[in-house]
Parts: C-alpha cells; structure tokens; sequence
C-alpha cells in the first residue's frame, strides 16, 4: 500500500511542481500573480481530451498540440490583457483580478463547449496494471511521473543554457539592464507566461487520464500548486518542485492513512504554518519590491 500511496504522491507532486513552476515564472519576471493556472490546467485536460479521444491522435501528438495552444493562448493573453492593463495606469492588483476574471470565464467556457458532466479519457496503454511484485500501478500515474519530471529538467536546461533563458532570467533580475543591454524584456515576459500555460497545460494532460476532465478540476488543483510554490520560496524554481512534492505527500498520506475527508485540510494546514513561520519559504526567496 505504501508503495503505491508514493508513486501516487510523486504524481500528484509533480503537478503541483509544474503549477508552481508557472506561478514562479511569472512573478520572477514581471513581479505579478496570476490565479488562473488551475483554470489553465483544466482547459489543457479538455483540449487533450479532444484530441486524443474525439480527434483519435496519438497520446503524444495530442500532447504536443495541446502544449502549442496553450503555449501561444498565454503569450496571447499577455501581450493583450495584461499589458492593455499596466499600460492603462492598472496595478498589479488589477491583474491579479483580472487572472480571477479569467478563471471564471474558462470554467463556463468549457461548460459552454465541453458540458460540466466529468469526462473519461480512453485507456493510454494496452495494460490496465503494471506490477511490481505484489504491488500494482496504473501505468497512467507512472507515465505522468515520467511527464512531469522530463518538463521539470527541460525547463531548467531552458532557463539555465540557452540564451532566450538566460535572457529572460536577466530580465527578470533587472529589467532596465537588461533593456540596456539588448534584450527585448517586454517578449521576455510574454514569454513566461507562455511558459506558464504550457506547463499548466501539461499538468492537465498527466492527471486527466488518472482522475477524468470536468469544469472545476483546476480550481483546488490551482490553489495547491500556488502553496507549492509559497512553501518552497515563491518564485524559486527548485523550490516549487519540492514544495510540490511536499504536499503531494502529505495529501496523499493522509488520504491513504488517515481519511480522504481530510487530505485537504492537512495540506492547507501546512501550508498556513509555512505562511506564518516561514513565509519565505524553504528556499528562503525574498519578495519583489513594487
């Protein structure tokens, strides 16, 4: 049982790992908070599930495509938006509403075209199991592992050895060096967000084969990756993906040890304990200063 509330665990981590990572991006780059990452994810899961069920592409085309919409929606939704926004005289406060306008426009968005009945993605693979001894595991949950951890490197050898990436980390530091520089900050940020919505998409992909697709499945998801990234130190990148993995665990130990009613409770328990004792988090990330 332990073995298999793990795998679990590690699957449910790296989701929230990955919404961190967006949640970090953007507010690394741009000093803003956007909460419409579980929405994000939620639109991901019914693009997928378009593609890969009612289009019949294979599961890593599917993929692919849905990581490309997502992709170019969030360097859209920057570029128009939120920059329509700040250039407007808005504050970052304003933006932070207009992520929650957003979220609720894409939850009746997809009940508009998807319906709010929750939605079953077809089998993956050809096995119902894999088993390793006498523990089975639903090769869904091991192909997300596998899914979210590729994301994760990929992104750090993105951010760390590529000149786009160290571009955008550049901008992120100092953006009026960087201007200085040469960089083109403004695409640095749109870029981010892009980012962002592409890794929300993902996250979308691995767990809607493991718990099904409907309208409000992004928006605890979305609040869990956002304590993910508070717990490891906001805007962190590493940081994001332990805090990730930290309450992964602690949610699905206490649904499998103690009770399912209480996995939440628990995960925003620790999560307020973080807040209060150590609001920088594990990684210890000081706040942007406006």
């Amino acid at each position: 049982m332990f073995i298999q509330l793990l795998i679990g665990a590690i699957m449910l981590g790296g989701i929230y790992g990955l919404l961190g990572l967006g949640y970090g991006i953007i507010y690394k780059t741009s000093g803003l908070l956007s909460f419409a990452q579980g929405e994000l994810l939620m639109i991901g899961a019914f693009l997928g599930y378009t593609f890969f069920k009612l289009f019949h592409m294979p599961f890593l085309v599917a993929l692919l495509a849905t990581v490309v919409i997502m992709f170019v929606f969030g360097f859209v939704f920057e570029k128009t938006i939120i920059r329509t926004i700040l250039g407007g005289g808005g504050t970052p406060i304003h933006v932070v509403l207009a992520t929650i306008g957003i979220s609720i426009a894409l939850q009746n968005l997809a009940a508009l075209i998807w319906t709010s009945e929750i939605k079953q993605f077809p089998p993956i693979f050809k096995v119902e199991y894999l088993e390793f001894g006498t523990v089975k595991v639903a090769p869904e949950s091991i192909s997300g592992i596998v899914v979210a951890l590729a994301s994760m490197v990929l992104l750090h050898l993105f951010m760390n050895y590529t000149k786009i990436g160290t571009a955008m980390r550049a901008a992120a530091q100092d953006s009026n060096a960087a201007n200085v520089c040469g960089i083109n900050v403004s695409f640095s940020k749109g870029l981010s967000w892009a980012i962002s919505s592409a890794l929300a998409a993902i996250s979308g992909i691995i767990i809607g084969p493991v718990y099904g697709v409907y309208m409000l499945m992004g928006a605890l998801i979305g609040l869990k990756g956002f304590a993910a990234a508070v717990i490891g130190g906001y805007g962190n990148m590493y940081g994001a993906i332990l805090g990730g993995m930290i309450v992964g665990v602690i949610e699905t130990m206490a649904a499998g040890y103690l009770s399912s009613s209480y996995k939440d409770f628990i995960a925003f328990f620790v999560f307020i304990v973080f807040l209060v004792i150590k609001p920088t988090g594990i990684f210890n990330e000081k706040i942007i200063e406006s």
